[in-house]
C-alpha cells in the first residue's frame, strides 16, 4: 500500500509505503513520480538504507536533492508509514 505524502512545485508526487518488517528490520519505500509528455519520470528509495531501487528519468542532481529531502523527512515518513499514512481531513 502506498500513501500520499507531498506534491512538489514541478508536479513530482511523493508517496510512501506502509511499514515493512523483514528479518526483524523495519523499512519503508518512498516513491517519486513526475508526469512527462511521454509518461512519467520515477524513482524509488528504500529507507533506512537510502538504496535506490528504481530510477528512470530523474537527473543525478534531482536524485541528490531527493536524498537530502529524505534525510530531512525520514522520521516523519516512518511515523506516517507506521500509522497508515497522514490523516488529512
Amino acid at each position: 500500500m502506498m500513501y500520499p505524502y507531498m506534491k512538489l512545485s514541478d508536479e513530482t508526487e511523493i508517496t510512501h509505503s506502509h511499514l515493512i518488517e523483514e528479518n526483524c528490520e523495519k523499512r519503508i519505500e518512498v516513491h517519486f513520480e513526475r508526469p512527462t509528455e511521454d509518461g512519467f519520470d520515477m524513482a524509488r528509495c528504500s529507507l533506512p538504507s537510502y538504496r535506490w531501487i528504481k530510477r528512470d528519468g530523474f537527473t543525478d542532481e534531482e536524485i541528490n536533492n531527493f536524498e537530502v529531502f529524505l534525510k530531512n523527512n525520514a522520521h516523519l515518513l516512518f511515523k506516517y508509514a507506521e500509522s497508515g499514512g497522514i490523516n488529512i481531513a
